[in-house]
């Protein structure tokens, strides 16, 4: 699951200035996975039990982009990426299709807990619904697309997200992660959305201004 390169400047050069731009101090390390047929199941364990209990959030897709898996990994505020990695055993590396690695630039760990219904509230939150967003911005829009995204969703209050910045890896420039209580909620969400396009401005347009390719993918937490 982890990035075996050799770009640790470029992580550290580009993570200070994503820091110096907003208030994201943490890093944390997102991997999309997709499973070799048959194998999405035992996929599906290694993840929930590979990943740093107690730091790690694990959606299984329901409906959206090709992926099966997203594990978002929170590393601290910084990271170290060294050649050798950390090389899977056969019987694990031939459970994937393929997978993608990107660091990304986020808020602190508290609030990424309190905002995806972690922690001690994990318990209280297992019917939650995930919506996983990667966006890329239009060439000149990105601090647009930035602010976009920024806005609270359409629906209820209690709709929670968190925004992360590209630092390193895949091709996008940041992933929207969208919480929601329950599926009403998210149904409440959706009929506002579809409110607001019908009047022809504002919301999915204004997003349509600055972004040039985006996915939404429904998903249900596997861990915590």
């Amino acid at each position: 699951m982890k990035h075996s390169s050799t770009l640790l400047l470029s992580l550290f050069l580009a993570l200070s200035w994503a820091n110096a731009q907003s208030n994201r101090t943490d890093v944390y390390h997102v991997h999309f996975a997709v499973a070799a047929p048959g194998k999405a199941a035992q996929l599906g364990d290694f993840l929930k039990t590979s990943a740093p209990a107690g730091h790690s959030l694990v959606l299984r897709h329901e409906d959206g982009a090709e992926w099966d898996y997203a594990v978002i990994q929170h590393l601290g505020t910084s990271a170290t990426v060294t050649a050798a990695g950390t090389p899977l055993p056969a019987n694990i590396r031939d459970i994937y299709a393929w997978h993608t690695d990107t660091f990304a630039s986020g808020p602190a760990w508290a609030d990424f807990v309190k905002s995806m219904g972690l922690g001690d509230d994990a318990g209280k939150t297992a019917g939650s619904v995930y919506v996983v967003s990667p966006w890329r911005a239009a060439p000149g829009h990105r601090e647009q697309l930035e602010k976009a995204l920024s806005s609270a969703p359409p629906g209820p209050p209690s709709v929670n997200f968190v925004l992360l910045q590209h630092v390193e890896g895949g091709p996008w420039n940041y992933l929207v992660l969208t919480r929601y209580n329950s599926w009403a909620d998210f149904g409440a969400s959706e009929a506002k959305s579809v409110e607001d396009v019908a009047r022809g401005s504002g919301g999915w347009y204004d997003l349509r201004e600055h972004g040039v390719w985006h996915t939404d993918t429904l998903t249900d937490r596997i861990l915590p």
